[in-house]
């Protein structure tokens, strides 16, 4: 032909039934997703869905976030975990409840308000507590409101307008009212023991507010000489290692271990610079001599071994303090030092001996108190801002640590007195990991302080005995019978935790929160019977004004008078001002959220609990320990844990490192769907990494999932319900795709019952991209575009509106926008939502394991087809699929007999195939991991079909010109 003759071809494009939808294929999510929201709003879809009656309520109870800060990517992994596990449970057919909360009492915030005064040359003591509460509770509101509207704009769906927050004047009572209950049931006490302390927050911290990093610390080893007098072993040195020099000023004893082997030695020489002298004498561990000298500068021969010592011998020494007789001492080292084995000595590190000042160290403590000892060996040289009390010789006055949290005076003060006084062997400097406010981010120290504890191995006096007598034995029943846990590390991880825990140290030394509301007897002792007031009416009276007033009500004016009422003198009782741990309030919320609420549970328990991993010292643990000390058992029914957020490479995010990633960027480039398909995608129960790179992977997986979808909408835009053809009338590979669906069904459901949102995305994602787009859509599109009104292209868009309802709700609970948009483009009434549907019931009868196994038999055969004929396309040979009529070589009967029961050159998208029992020959190709097949390469023969393209010899021998006989029949 040429270039200037018209083109007389037919134009058949009109007469297709090509796809027909109003569905971008660019999704616009930053855009679009708010008018969403606000559609949602609009139409109450949360408030709509408690409207559906008979349903087994499933609650997923919310860990609360603190309210002070824009959300950082943490808390997008963590919401949106909980948002699918939300959905996923109502579109299952539960009602499906979520109310959002908060955390709003405790010193971060009263940190901020503290820094606010200061900056105005204000000081915090100078203002009544309750104005300076009431602007911590301010403060806490508008953080509310800016997380609240963060988190709705990820999509999560809740109660957002009733949540809950722990300084509601009603969460406030019945927090007093869980702790009052610690009160009646005799596990509450009184007590001084050594407590993780923040001298820069002044305050006592729990576990879950400490984090461990590397410090340097300053390392001694110092020297207790024998005082007993006549005895072989009197002027001898006794010598101990310790990284923290401010506590020797605290020490009350040495103790060593019962089965090691100890040592007399003898200094026969020294080098330059050395504290030690020729002639001295040391009692060190054998296994630890030698490095111990080292440290001293002495080398190999400067030191000899002259005999054995036994822990007998040992146990009838006593020695004395290295600045005992000191001048200025003023006696207060005089005493002699307890000397005795203990358990915990190790002779792994140090010298085999082991200093010990019960006030700032746990082990120590708990030995001298097991002794009846405590008042011997306790001491209060430590204040609140961590400084030596003012009268403490040499060290009075002087800081542990710096106001900003860096080492202060304390530590080379007491280096410098006891190189003094000769009593220190050597010194150095040592890197390890160390306890830090989370805070802060200063060191923390131990320091022995009055507390009030919740006693865990006490029996609870409350006769809910059937997981336990104790707290810890409750506990432990609880999480070995009654909680189930993903994943399954997270139980072995809250188990030993629970196994080794102290007592619940439930007091803090601020002014925000929810005082701890009792009183004590003035005069008497903790141990009294008689020290703690434990009354019902005073309780009663205590939480009615909490109800109205709030916890305010504690600190106003006359409240000792008007708590103890006409019963009581006011004169005779101490009121408590102490406030209760946070971790106590968050631990408290299964009382007023889950039991309290219309929206609650009946038994007040939850299906699930849902935080990150470090919430097994945190959260999951401190509602363990306050549930099973009120309620006798845990408060949830599942713990699932996801792990942290790193960046692409792995590290952890940090401000300073400039490697964060903040929801809010995500959301303006790429939309919350895509942040939403992160979550689902990723295993979170380990640690996740995000950036761009991963993000743009995470958007290119969403595209197809789009394109998927779109395919379905356009296909189905002239779908009506009297084109609906019934299962068993479907051809064979209609019926193989409603196989695939009964099977994924499964797939989802058992997914999500699981919380494995990874299994179910992946699942569903490979059937709609591969199974459907590759496969599936591939081969019916020449019968959706093509066929006309025939019972093959009915039963293919049955098949998509099947498809399109199981797909939508599937993802919904995922892509919680996107498949909205979906619905809504098929059913766009003003009502209409796809978050209003359940997961459609799938027919067991729609499995058929003997047509998938003969389908996949189809498929692999296929696989072999397509490859020979991609190397002919990529040679230039042909330029698509329906110029070939292969020849199709199969050795194995049964799958020859398969291949020719089905129109296999319809699967393998030709314009005629041949299907041979016969040898293959040489040059057939094949695939190795297809065996049997082999495919001889044959162009097809016949004129171009201008409708449908398939080359075929009948085209042009019909009515309609240039047109196959399918083609012409579709034409009438």
């Amino acid at each position: 032909m040429c270039a200037d003759t018209p083109n007389t071809q037919p134009d058949y494009k009109d007469t297709l039934n090509l796809p027909k939808t109003d569905f971008p294929m660019r999704a616009g999510l930053p855009k679009r997703e708010p008018d969403w929201l606000a559609r949602w709003e609009k139409i109450g879809v949360y408030d709509r869905l408690r409207e559906k009656e008979g349903r087994e309520p499933f609650t997923l109870h919310d860990g609360p976030p603190y309210a002070n800060g824009h959300l950082h990517i943490g808390h997008a992994l963590n919401k949106t975990i909980k948002d699918m596990i939300v959905r996923s449970h109502q579109m299952m057919g539960h009602d499906s409840r979520y109310v959002p909360g908060w955390d709003c009492h405790g010193l971060p915030i009263e940190w901020k308000i503290e820094e606010q005064y200061r900056k105005k040359g204000k000081n915090k003591d100078d203002v009544p507590v309750v104005d300076f509460r009431q602007e911590c509770r301010k403060f806490a509101e508008g953080w509310v409101d800016v997380q609240r509207e963060e988190f709705k704009r990820l999509g999560i769906t809740g109660n957002w307008a009733d949540p809950y927050l722990t300084m509601n004047f009603h969460a406030e009572r019945v927090i007093a009212e869980e702790f009052m209950k610690f009160l009646m049931n005799g596990t509450l006490y009184q007590g001084s023991k050594p407590v993780m302390w923040s001298p820069i927050e002044q305050t006592a911290l729990a576990e879950a507010e400490v984090e461990y990093h590397d410090k340097e610390s300053f390392t001694i080893w110092v020297k207790f000489k024998v005082a007993n007098e006549g005895h072989d072993l009197q002027g001898a040195h006794v010598v101990i290692w310790t990284t923290t020099p401010w506590t020797i000023p605290s020490n009350k004893a040495v103790v060593y271990g019962a089965d090691y082997a100890y040592g007399l030695y003898e200094v026969t020489g020294t080098p330059d610079e050395c504290w030690l002298k020729v002639g001295e004498k040391y009692l060190l561990a054998d296994k630890l001599a030698a490095q111990t000298f080292a440290r001293a500068r002495l080398e190999d021969g400067q030191w000899t071994r002259v005999r054995d010592v036994s822990t007998e011998e040992l146990s009838g020494l006593s020695l004395q303090h290295p600045l005992a007789g000191a001048e200025g001492s003023n006696g207060e080292w005089d005493d002699l030092r307890d000397f005795r084995a203990a358990p915990f000595v190790t002779d792994e590190e140090g010298t085999g001996f082991v200093h010990c000042a019960p006030s700032h160290g746990m082990e120590e403590y708990e030995l001298y108190r097991d002794l009846g000892m405590l008042e011997q060996v306790i001491t209060y040289n430590v204040l609140d801002d961590g400084s030596f009390r003012k009268d403490l010789p040499f060290f009075g006055g002087k800081y542990i640590l710096n106001r900003k949290g860096g080492e202060g005076e304390a530590n080379k003060a007491v280096i410098d007195k006891l190189v003094e006084v000769g009593g220190l062997m050597a010194r150095g400097k040592i890197k390890h990991s160390y306890p830090h406010s989370w805070r802060s981010k200063a060191p923390v120290i131990y320091r022995n302080t009055p507390q009030w504890f919740a006693a865990i191995d006490r029996k609870v006096g409350d006769g809910r005995d059937e997981h336990g007598e104790t707290i810890r034995e409750r506990a432990l029943k609880s999480i070995e019978e009654l909680v189930k846990f993903t994943p399954i590390s997270g139980r072995n991880r809250l188990h030993s935790m629970m196994l080794a825990r102290p007592d619940w140290v439930l007091s803090r030394q601020r002014a925000w929160g929810v005082p701890l509301t009792c009183f004590t007897r003035k005069g008497a002792l903790p141990t009294d019977a008689d020290f703690l007031l434990r009354d019902p009416a005073v309780n009663a009276r205590i939480a009615e004004a909490f109800e109205a007033e709030g916890a305010d009500a504690w600190y106003k004016d006359g409240a000792k008078e008007r708590f103890l009422g006409a019963d009581y003198n006011g004169d005779d009782w101490e009121q408590v001002f102490d406030i209760l741990d946070v971790w106590f309030d968050s631990g408290s919320t299964h009382a007023f959220v889950l039991r309290d609420r219309e929206d609650g549970t009946e038994d007040g328990i939850a299906d699930v609990y849902m935080e990150g991993t470090d919430q097994h010292r945190g959260w999951f643990h401190s509602s363990l320990l306050e549930a099973c000390g009120t309620l006798g058992r845990a408060p949830y029914r599942n713990v699932v844990t996801h792990g942290f957020t790193l960046d692409e490479k792995g590290n952890k995010m940090s401000k300073s490192l400039g490697n964060t990633v903040a929801p809010e960027d995500v959301i303006k480039q790429y939309g919350a769907d895509i942040l939403r398909l992160w979550v689902a995608q990723a295993d979170y129960t380990a640690d996740q990494r995000i950036g761009d790179t991963i993000l743009k992977g995470t958007a290119d997986s969403y595209r197809r999932l789009r394109n998927t979808m779109r395919f379905i909408l356009g296909s189905l835009g002239d779908f009506s319900e009297d084109q609906r053809v019934a299962p068993a009338d479907m051809p064979e590979l209609e019926q193989w795709v409603l196989h695939r669906l009964a099977e994924l069904d499964d797939v989802v459901r058992q997914g999500y019952r699981a919380f494995d949102f990874q299994g179910v995305f992946q699942a569903v994602f490979n059937f709609a991209t591969v199974e459907l787009s590759s496969f599936y859509f591939d081969i019916r599109k020449d019968a959706l575009y093509c066929d006309g009104e025939t019972p093959r292209a009915h039963a293919a868009r049955t098949v998509l509106d099947i498809l399109f309802h199981r797909l939508t709700t599937w993802l919904a609970p995922v892509l919680v926008f996107t498949m909205e948009e979906v619905w809504l483009e098929r059913y766009p009434g003003e009502d209409s939502s796809v978050h209003l549907q359940d997961f459609p019931e799938t027919p067991a009868a729609w499995k058929n394991d003997a047509l998938a196994a003969k389908w996949a038999r189809v498929r692999q055969a296929r696989r072999v087809v397509t490859a020979a004929l991609e190397i002919q396309r990529t040679e230039k040979v042909i330029g698509a699929s329906l110029e070939a009529a292969p020849v199709v070589h199969v050795e194995d009967a049964d799958v020859l007999a398969a291949l020719k029961s089905v129109p296999f050159e319809d699967v393998c998208i030709t314009s005629a195939i041949s299907l041979t029992a016969d040898p293959a020959p040489q040059e057939a190709y094949r695939l190795p991991e297809v065996p049997g097949v082999a495919v001889v390469f044959e162009k097809a023969d016949g004129e171009k079909c201008q409708r449908c393209w398939k080359i075929l010899p009948d085209v042009g021998s019909h009515a309609h010109d240039a047109v196959c006989g399918r083609c012409d029949g579709a034409l009438d």
